[in-house]
Protein backbone atom coordinates (compact mmCIF):
# COMPACT_ATOMS: atom_id res chain seq x y z
CA UNK A 1 0.00 0.00 0.00
CA UNK A 2 1.30 3.66 -0.99
CA UNK A 3 2.20 5.83 1.87
CA UNK A 4 -0.51 8.00 3.44
CA UNK A 5 -0.62 11.82 4.10
CA UNK A 6 -2.29 14.28 5.91
CA UNK A 7 -1.56 17.40 7.59
CA UNK A 8 -2.16 19.05 10.87
CA UNK A 9 -3.01 22.37 10.63
CA UNK A 10 -2.28 24.98 13.62
CA UNK A 11 -5.55 25.70 15.18
CA UNK A 12 -5.88 29.31 16.75
CA UNK A 13 -7.85 30.32 19.95
CA UNK A 14 -9.82 33.20 18.85
CA UNK A 15 -11.21 33.93 22.31
CA UNK A 16 -10.63 31.62 25.60
CA UNK A 17 -12.53 31.58 28.66
CA UNK A 18 -11.76 29.99 31.63
CA UNK A 19 -14.51 29.35 33.48
CA UNK A 20 -13.58 27.40 36.48
CA UNK A 21 -11.31 24.64 37.94
CA UNK A 22 -12.63 21.16 38.43
CA UNK A 23 -12.33 19.38 41.72
CA UNK A 24 -10.17 17.08 39.94
CA UNK A 25 -7.58 19.78 38.72
CA UNK A 26 -8.99 20.12 34.80
CA UNK A 27 -9.79 23.68 34.03
CA UNK A 28 -13.25 24.04 31.93
CA UNK A 29 -13.17 26.23 28.90
CA UNK A 30 -15.55 28.03 26.04
CA UNK A 31 -13.27 28.87 22.98
CA UNK A 32 -13.58 29.99 19.47
CA UNK A 33 -11.48 28.07 17.47
CA UNK A 34 -9.88 28.52 14.04
CA UNK A 35 -7.61 26.85 12.18
CA UNK A 36 -4.57 28.45 10.06
CA UNK A 37 -3.45 27.57 6.61
CA UNK A 38 0.18 26.72 7.81
CA UNK A 39 0.84 22.65 8.98
CA UNK A 40 2.94 19.85 9.80
CA UNK A 41 2.88 17.29 7.50
CA UNK A 42 3.00 13.83 8.66
CA UNK A 43 2.73 10.74 6.22
CA UNK A 44 2.02 6.77 7.37
CA UNK A 45 4.03 3.81 5.42
CA UNK A 46 2.16 0.94 6.00
CA UNK A 47 3.23 -1.66 7.22
CA UNK A 48 5.72 -3.40 10.72
CA UNK A 49 5.76 -1.95 13.79
CA UNK A 50 5.10 1.56 15.10
CA UNK A 51 7.69 4.14 14.43
CA UNK A 52 7.81 7.67 14.11
CA UNK A 53 10.83 9.93 12.25
CA UNK A 54 11.15 13.47 13.11
CA UNK A 55 12.38 15.49 9.96
CA UNK A 56 11.71 19.33 9.15
CA UNK A 57 13.05 22.87 10.30
CA UNK A 58 11.64 22.27 13.93
CA UNK A 59 12.29 18.79 14.35
CA UNK A 60 15.03 19.31 17.02
CA UNK A 61 12.84 21.12 19.12
CA UNK A 62 10.37 18.12 19.80
CA UNK A 63 12.45 16.30 22.47
CA UNK A 64 12.11 12.94 22.54
CA UNK A 65 10.23 10.79 19.95
CA UNK A 66 8.72 8.46 22.39
CA UNK A 67 7.16 11.51 23.67
CA UNK A 68 5.36 12.22 20.61
CA UNK A 69 1.52 12.36 21.32
CA UNK A 70 1.56 10.93 17.54
CA UNK A 71 2.85 7.63 19.11
CA UNK A 72 0.59 8.31 22.54
CA UNK A 73 -2.35 8.72 20.25
CA UNK A 74 -1.49 5.53 18.23
CA UNK A 75 -0.65 3.42 21.11
CA UNK A 76 -3.83 4.19 22.48
CA UNK A 77 -6.03 3.68 19.43
CA UNK A 78 -4.76 0.09 19.59
CA UNK A 79 -5.43 -0.67 22.65
CA UNK A 80 -9.37 0.13 21.61
CA UNK A 81 -9.39 -1.78 18.32
CA UNK A 82 -8.32 -5.10 18.04
CA UNK A 83 -5.40 -5.90 15.39
CA UNK A 84 -4.99 -2.19 14.66
CA UNK A 85 -2.59 -2.02 11.50
CA UNK A 86 -0.03 0.90 12.41
CA UNK A 87 3.28 1.57 10.69
CA UNK A 88 6.10 4.44 10.19
CA UNK A 89 5.24 7.57 10.73
CA UNK A 90 7.17 10.53 9.22
CA UNK A 91 6.22 14.02 11.02
CA UNK A 92 7.62 17.05 9.42
CA UNK A 93 8.10 19.80 11.84
CA UNK A 94 7.03 23.62 10.63
CA UNK A 95 4.85 24.87 13.36
CA UNK A 96 6.42 26.25 16.79
CA UNK A 97 6.64 23.78 19.41
CA UNK A 98 4.84 24.87 23.16
CA UNK A 99 3.44 27.90 21.10
CA UNK A 100 -0.35 27.77 21.75
CA UNK A 101 -1.18 26.63 17.91
CA UNK A 102 -2.03 22.99 19.38
CA UNK A 103 1.07 21.66 16.58
CA UNK A 104 1.34 18.47 19.09
CA UNK A 105 -2.51 18.24 18.92
CA UNK A 106 -2.96 18.49 15.66
CA UNK A 107 -0.32 16.16 14.78
CA UNK A 108 -1.66 13.03 17.00
CA UNK A 109 -5.12 14.39 15.34
CA UNK A 110 -3.80 14.05 11.84
CA UNK A 111 -1.97 11.00 12.72
CA UNK A 112 -5.72 9.57 14.19
CA UNK A 113 -7.08 10.42 10.19
CA UNK A 114 -3.92 8.36 8.63
CA UNK A 115 -4.98 5.31 11.40
CA UNK A 116 -8.96 5.84 10.40
CA UNK A 117 -8.20 5.73 6.55
CA UNK A 118 -5.43 2.62 6.91
CA UNK A 119 -8.03 0.63 9.10
CA UNK A 120 -11.42 1.58 7.55
CA UNK A 121 -12.50 3.27 10.51
CA UNK A 122 -14.83 5.94 10.62
CA UNK A 123 -13.81 9.33 12.24
CA UNK A 124 -17.07 9.09 13.99
CA UNK A 125 -16.16 6.14 15.49
CA UNK A 126 -16.55 6.74 19.34
CA UNK A 127 -12.94 5.03 19.67
CA UNK A 128 -11.44 7.85 17.87
CA UNK A 129 -13.06 10.32 19.80
CA UNK A 130 -12.28 8.71 23.13
CA UNK A 131 -8.46 8.32 22.36
CA UNK A 132 -8.39 12.21 20.49
CA UNK A 133 -9.61 13.33 24.61
CA UNK A 134 -7.17 11.14 26.53
CA UNK A 135 -4.47 12.27 24.01
CA UNK A 136 -5.17 15.68 25.06
CA UNK A 137 -7.68 18.81 25.43
CA UNK A 138 -7.11 19.92 21.89
CA UNK A 139 -6.84 17.01 20.08
CA UNK A 140 -10.90 16.53 19.67
CA UNK A 141 -10.87 19.48 17.55
CA UNK A 142 -8.22 18.75 15.46
CA UNK A 143 -9.44 15.65 14.30
CA UNK A 144 -12.07 17.55 12.04
CA UNK A 145 -9.79 20.38 11.90
CA UNK A 146 -12.54 22.72 11.47
CA UNK A 147 -14.26 26.39 13.46
CA UNK A 148 -16.00 25.32 16.70
CA UNK A 149 -17.21 26.31 19.79
CA UNK A 150 -15.33 24.19 21.90
CA UNK A 151 -16.43 23.66 25.72
CA UNK A 152 -15.90 21.61 28.86
CA UNK A 153 -12.00 20.25 28.55
CA UNK A 154 -12.32 19.90 25.11
CA UNK A 155 -14.73 17.33 24.42
CA UNK A 156 -18.03 19.96 23.89
CA UNK A 157 -17.26 20.75 20.18
CA UNK A 158 -20.07 22.98 18.38
CA UNK A 159 -19.01 23.97 14.34
CA UNK A 160 -19.13 27.64 13.59
CA UNK A 161 -19.34 28.69 9.98
CA UNK A 162 -16.40 30.87 10.32
CA UNK A 163 -15.99 33.31 7.18
CA UNK A 164 -11.91 33.15 5.51
CA UNK A 165 -10.45 35.99 7.83
CA UNK A 166 -7.20 36.67 6.65
CA UNK A 167 -4.43 36.93 9.86
CA UNK A 168 -1.00 37.05 10.66
CA UNK A 169 0.21 34.95 13.83
CA UNK A 170 3.70 35.60 15.48
CA UNK A 171 5.43 33.30 17.83
CA UNK A 172 9.09 34.83 19.40
CA UNK A 173 10.34 31.46 19.42
CA UNK A 174 10.26 31.09 22.79
CA UNK A 175 8.67 27.59 24.19
CA UNK A 176 5.46 28.33 26.46
CA UNK A 177 4.28 25.21 29.44
CA UNK A 178 0.79 25.42 29.65
CA UNK A 179 0.84 23.78 33.15
CA UNK A 180 2.97 27.01 34.38
CA UNK A 181 0.39 29.21 32.56
CA UNK A 182 -2.73 28.00 34.27
CA UNK A 183 -0.26 27.79 37.87
CA UNK A 184 0.38 31.66 37.04
CA UNK A 185 -3.53 31.80 36.33
CA UNK A 186 -3.73 30.30 40.20
CA UNK A 187 -7.28 28.48 40.68
CA UNK A 188 -7.70 26.38 43.03
CA UNK A 189 -9.62 23.27 42.48
CA UNK A 190 -13.34 23.79 42.41
CA UNK A 191 -13.23 26.64 42.01
CA UNK A 192 -15.07 29.29 39.26
CA UNK A 193 -13.98 32.08 37.40
CA UNK A 194 -16.90 33.18 36.10
CA UNK A 195 -19.53 35.61 38.58
CA UNK A 196 -21.34 34.50 41.54
CA UNK A 197 -24.45 34.95 39.23
CA UNK A 198 -22.89 33.33 36.54
CA UNK A 199 -23.58 29.54 38.02
CA UNK A 200 -25.40 28.23 35.08
CA UNK A 201 -22.99 28.49 32.10
CA UNK A 202 -24.61 29.20 28.85
CA UNK A 203 -23.23 28.85 25.59
CA UNK A 204 -22.85 32.37 24.05
CA UNK A 205 -24.20 33.29 20.74
CA UNK A 206 -22.06 33.95 17.71
CA UNK A 207 -23.07 35.10 14.32
CA UNK A 208 -24.99 33.42 12.46
CA UNK A 209 -24.29 31.51 8.62
CA UNK A 210 -23.19 33.71 6.23
CA UNK A 211 -22.48 36.39 8.60
CA UNK A 212 -19.13 39.13 7.21
CA UNK A 213 -16.14 38.94 8.86
CA UNK A 214 -17.10 42.61 10.09
CA UNK A 215 -20.02 41.35 12.68
CA UNK A 216 -17.52 38.50 13.60
CA UNK A 217 -14.79 40.69 14.67
CA UNK A 218 -17.01 42.71 16.78
CA UNK A 219 -18.67 39.82 18.35
CA UNK A 220 -15.10 38.40 18.92
CA UNK A 221 -13.74 41.48 20.18
CA UNK A 222 -16.56 40.86 22.86
CA UNK A 223 -14.28 38.20 24.41
CA UNK A 224 -11.17 37.85 25.78
CA UNK A 225 -8.26 35.38 26.51
CA UNK A 226 -8.01 34.71 30.56
CA UNK A 227 -4.62 33.39 29.53
CA UNK A 228 -2.93 36.09 28.10
CA UNK A 229 -2.37 38.07 31.31
CA UNK A 230 -0.61 34.80 33.30
CA UNK A 231 1.06 34.03 29.82
CA UNK A 232 2.90 37.13 29.70
CA UNK A 233 3.93 37.29 33.09
CA UNK A 234 5.13 34.01 33.20
CA UNK A 235 7.08 35.04 29.43
CA UNK A 236 6.85 39.01 29.26
CA UNK A 237 7.57 38.69 25.29
CA UNK A 238 4.11 38.05 25.15
CA UNK A 239 3.11 41.60 25.76
CA UNK A 240 5.96 42.73 22.84
CA UNK A 241 4.52 40.48 20.67
CA UNK A 242 1.13 42.01 21.17
CA UNK A 243 2.30 45.61 20.70
CA UNK A 244 4.04 44.62 17.89
CA UNK A 245 1.11 43.40 16.06
CA UNK A 246 -1.56 46.58 17.29
CA UNK A 247 1.12 48.91 15.67
CA UNK A 248 0.90 47.51 11.82
CA UNK A 249 -1.16 48.43 9.35
CA UNK A 250 -5.12 47.41 9.36
CA UNK A 251 -5.08 45.31 12.24
CA UNK A 252 -8.59 44.33 13.24
CA UNK A 253 -8.54 42.09 16.33
CA UNK A 254 -5.29 41.60 18.27
CA UNK A 255 -4.92 38.41 21.08
CA UNK A 256 -3.18 35.79 22.43
CA UNK A 257 -3.92 31.69 21.32
CA UNK A 258 -4.18 29.36 23.38
CA UNK A 259 -1.76 29.52 26.23
CA UNK A 260 0.72 31.18 23.79
CA UNK A 261 3.20 32.72 23.43
CA UNK A 262 1.62 32.66 19.74
CA UNK A 263 -0.34 35.77 19.23
CA UNK A 264 -2.55 36.61 15.99
CA UNK A 265 -3.99 39.73 14.08
CA UNK A 266 -7.34 39.49 12.13
CA UNK A 267 -7.36 42.20 9.14
CA UNK A 268 -10.19 43.18 6.91
CA UNK A 269 -7.80 42.02 3.55
CA UNK A 270 -5.18 39.98 2.36
CA UNK A 271 -2.92 42.33 1.29
CA UNK A 272 -3.16 43.94 4.88
CA UNK A 273 -1.98 41.06 6.27
CA UNK A 274 0.74 40.65 3.92
CA UNK A 275 1.98 43.57 4.48
CA UNK A 276 2.19 43.56 7.89
CA UNK A 277 3.45 39.71 7.72
CA UNK A 278 6.31 41.44 5.83
CA UNK A 279 7.02 44.47 8.42
CA UNK A 280 7.62 41.80 11.51
CA UNK A 281 9.60 39.94 9.41
CA UNK A 282 11.74 42.88 8.78
CA UNK A 283 11.55 44.34 12.38
CA UNK A 284 12.01 41.08 14.44
CA UNK A 285 13.85 38.50 12.16
CA UNK A 286 14.00 36.02 14.65
CA UNK A 287 10.52 35.84 15.13
CA UNK A 288 7.93 33.07 13.73
CA UNK A 289 5.75 34.72 11.19
CA UNK A 290 2.81 33.52 8.98
CA UNK A 291 0.79 35.65 7.21
CA UNK A 292 -2.00 33.32 5.60
CA UNK A 293 -5.91 32.43 6.54
CA UNK A 294 -8.07 31.55 9.38
CA UNK A 295 -11.03 29.56 8.80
Amino acid sequence: MPALVEVGRAKVNLTLKVVGRRVDGFHDLESVVAFADCADRITLEPGGGLALTMAGPLADACGDTSDNLVLKAARLLGERVANLEVGHFTLEKVLPVAAGIGGGSADAAAALRLLARLNELSLDDSRIMEVALQTGADVPVCVASRACDMTGVGEGLLPLDLPAMPCVLVNPRVPVATKDVFNALGLRHGELLIGATDIVMQRPSWPDSGCAIDEWIEALANGTNDLEAPAARVEPVISNVLSALRTTRGARLVRMSGSGATCFAIFATDADAAAAGEKLRADHPGWWVHAGTLS
